[in-house]
């Protein structure tokens, strides 16, 4: 079977996913991951864009060796020389080049005519094979652009150096049948197409990005390009867990594979919905909570008889196991660091330990810890942030006939334990009053969102919050059986987190740049 390369982008184009802003640990913590799921490729970001971004693609591209890293640019000269140096020090460096070739963006934002449309790409694609030996160029809008001259960009492309031609149906408007003949029409008439890859890359905005990435397939796509999760600009982009199944569980029909570990692939989703405060839809196709969930009598019974009646793969597949062995309040360390082992963590000592006390706590207060228990703790321990400040006790007084009172005690870096008290509006205004007493931080708050990590009346829940400083954004998560210490814990980490990104330079508005 032909292998089928995976070019990750949830770091460039997941990024650009409407309020998900990744600091650089977090975009080193994802590539890490991407790297044990085994992608071919992935695209850290647009380094172009501010100091920021050009910096935290120069963190994944020294943590990460066994992938290509890839930086995004404009066919600019400056934008080459900023990929080149967020690139220093990658093990496999590429550059991922793009300009727009459809007639509308020709005429409304170009304002080019094709032939300077080509004069402009050749010059960029040869400037980079200066610097590059691998060169990606992805002619914007291919969709919508007429075949006739995107077969003469693709010619040209190659001509100029290119080692992967992108296609890209940038706002998501190709039906299977249409984007797959783009992609067999290339293969039958461009002059030197053997010579290179043909990469696909689809958008979602009429659902049908996994379908027309794998028409690309059968019609002779060397890649597929997507995001975890399927996150992304406006209805996201193609969602690789999506390809990546489909093409393993029809591998008869499609001729073709990854090489993909299939077990991280839950993993991965997981820390991605963590990091960017993304929440995964309950009936997410691979991923979602009900994907393996069967509640109909016929479906049980099919499933007690023999489980292919009703599901095509297992969940074990992407790495989702059902234990064996049942974690509460009396269960050792040993126990444990084994069940960690099980789902998949590798930690010291010192983490085990740190890890432990937390599930002891929460042992205590449920009656049985599950998996999904043990996860939210894991992940919530191992987001690492200077903890300027940290949430010792909190106390609240509340009845629907006087006004909500927090008082809170907050342990600075510096060692100092702070205590405050503040009147609210709600019991959680009243928390959040308080703390913005302790710490001095004047900040907005911009998103509040509640969700249960976990099921059954003492679930797990996690707070989410983004808050706002002047320019910056910073997000924060809490997670607890009680939903207001959890509330406190998503707030403090905000505030740290933004106390964090006043000492690096922070992201610019990326609004105004037209990315693929």
């Amino acid at each position: 079977m032909r292998k089928i390369y995976i070019f990750d982008t949830t770091l460039r184009d997941g990024e650009q996913s409407p309020g998900v802003n990744l600091n650089t640990q977090e975009k080193v913590e994802i590539a890490l991951q991407l790297e044990k799921l085994n992608v071919d490729r992935m695209e850290a970001g647009f380094p172009a864009a501010s100091p920021g971004d050009l910096a935290a693609v120069n963190a994944v591209a020294k943590a990460v060796r066994n992938a290509t890293v890839i930086g995004l640019a404009r066919s600019r000269e400056q934008d080459i020389d900023a990929v080149r140096q967020a690139l220093i020090g990658a093990q496999d460096p590429c550059l991922h080049l793009f300009l727009a070739t459809s007639p509308i963006h020709r005429k409304h934002k170009l304002r080019m005519e094709k032939q300077q449309v080509l004069e402009t790409a050749e010059a960029a694609i040869k400037y980079a094979k200066k610097y590059f030996s691998k060169v990606e160029f992805s002619p914007e809008d291919a969709g919508r652009t007429e075949l006739d001259f995107l077969c003469e960009v693709v010619a040209m492309a190659i001509r100029a150096g290119a080692t992967v031609v992108n296609i890209p149906d940038t706002v998501g408007y190709m039906n299977p049948s249409e984007f797959g003949n783009i992609f067999k029409v290339l293969r039958e008439n461009v002059p030197g197409i053997e010579k290179i890859q043909l990469s696909a890359h689809c958008h979602d905005d009429l659902g049908m990005a996994t379908a027309n990435a794998l028409a690309a397939v059968l019609n002779g796509a060397d890649q597929i390009e997507g995001t975890i999760n399927g996150i992304g600009e406006r209805a996201g982009n193609t969602s690789l867990e999506e390809v990546v199944m489909a093409l393993e569980t029809r591998k008869e029909f499609f001729q073709a594979k990854t090489d993909i570990v299939l077990s991280e692939i839950y993993r991965t989703s997981r820390l991605v919905s963590k990091l960017t405060g993304m929440v995964v839809p309950g009936n997410k196709a691979i991923v979602g909570a009900n994907a393996f969930a069967h509640e109909s009598g016929i479906h049980q019974d099919g499933m007690l008889k023999e489980k292919t009646t009703y599901e095509i793969m297992s969940p074990e597949t992407i790495g989702l196991k059902d234990s064996k062995l049942v974690l509460g309040k009396h269960s050792g360390r040993h126990a444990f660091r084994e069940k960690l082992i099980d789902l998949g963590y590798t930690l010291n000592d010192d983490q085990v330990n740190a890890a432990f006390a937390k599930f002891k706590d929460l042992a205590d207060k449920k009656k049985d810890v599950s998996d999904e228990d043990i996860r939210a703790l894991i992940e919530e321990k191992l987001i690492v942030t200077t903890e300027h400040f940290a949430l010792e006790t909190m106390q609240l007084s509340y009845s629907n006939q006087s006004v909500p009172t927090a008082t809170v005690r907050i342990r600075t870096i510096a060692g100092e334990v702070l205590d405050e008290v503040a009147l609210g509006n709600g019991s959680v205004d009243a928390i959040y009053k308080a703390i913005d007493k302790v710490t001095k931080e004047e900040v907005e708050l911009a998103d509040y969102s509640i969700k249960s990590v976990t099921q059954g009346k003492d679930a797990l829940g996690e707070v989410h919050v983004v808050l706002r400083q002047n320019d910056s954004n910073a997000q924060g998560r809490g997670v607890s059986t009680d939903i207001l210490e959890a509330s406190a814990k998503a707030y403090i980490d905000a505030i740290n987190r933004l106390i964090d990104k006043r000492s690096v330079p922070g992201p610019a508005n990326r609004g105004n740049m037209s990315l693929i």
